[in-house]
């Protein structure tokens, strides 16, 4: 895992698109026409308020959550209403959760190896030599044969991470991944994000973290109250807000 050297530059072709989404709960309009681009290798890092949609927005990408209305490709493709198709394309969604959602019965090794086995038809031999590689890369490789609940959290959701990676994704969603954790687990998590950036994975991330933004983000996306208020470089957007609810928000999050 290296950390040096510059990010590398998202092409120009689109690899998540939403097209007028809204979403409701009831009479709760929690997305309101939302337009989102996200282009392969782009890592766009979605922030607001608590409420502000942002972990829906996250989960309508995958179809966790149904859309009311609205159209969301991924690569190309129509998100699938259910069944088959669905699930191939759920494949190449990988997420993680602020809960990090593990098998408890099962070892590490074997949580990282059970959907590229069951879901891709890789064979047992092939998914434990990746999944081993990746549990290195994320920094927990020593860890193989425990069970989830002998691990720290910051460890739990680095091997999410590592699950999610042995389906070898198209895009990664993050929703809110550090917020479960300790304090010194965070940059733990934070640091293997950070090298998936570098490696060029398409990056969708929900977080409170604001030096995560700055640092690995290509855009940063402000929502708030179901709506894309504006959308910059993270540079621009922590030096030149220009809404008052992003200034708002930001003074409140940077004076901590």
């Amino acid at each position: 895992m290296t950390d040096s050297g510059p990010m590398p530059a998202p092409s120009t072709e689109p690899l998540v698109e939403m097209h007028d989404v809204n979403k409701y709960f009831g009479e709760l309009h929690v997305l309101k026409n939302i337009n989102l681009t996200v282009h392969r290798g782009e890592v766009v890092v979605v922030i607001g308020p608590s409420g502000s949609g942002k972990s829906t927005l996250c989960r309508t990408i995958n179809r966790l959550e149904p859309v009311s209305s609205g159209e969301i490709r991924i690569d190309g493709t129509p998100l699938p209403e259910e069944g088959k198709a669905l699930a191939q394309l759920r494949a190449d969604v990988g997420m993680v959760f602020q809960s990090f959602n593990l098998f408890a019965h099962k070892t590490v090794l074997e949580n990282v190896t059970l959907g590229p086995v069951k879901v891709k038809g890789l064979r047992t031999k092939e998914a434990k030599a990746r999944a081993m590689e990746l549990l290195d890369r994320v920094g927990v490789g020593n860890q193989a044969a425990k069970l989830p609940a002998q691990l720290s959290g910051g460890q739990q959701q680095r091997v999410a991470i590592a699950r999610a990676l042995a389906m070898q994704p198209k895009v990664m969603l993050f929703d809110e991944p550090t917020s479960a954790l300790d304090p010194e687990m965070i940059n733990e998590v934070l640091d293997v994000m950070t090298s998936l950036a570098r490696d060029g994975m398409t990056m969708v991330v929900v977080t409170h973290e604001m030096g995560f933004a700055r640092k690995a983000g290509d855009r940063v996306v402000f929502m708030d109250e179901g709506e894309i208020v504006e959308e910059k470089t993270p540079e621009e957007f922590f030096t030149n807000a220009e809404s008052d609810r992003a200034k708002d928000f930001l003074g409140k999050i940077l004076s901590h």
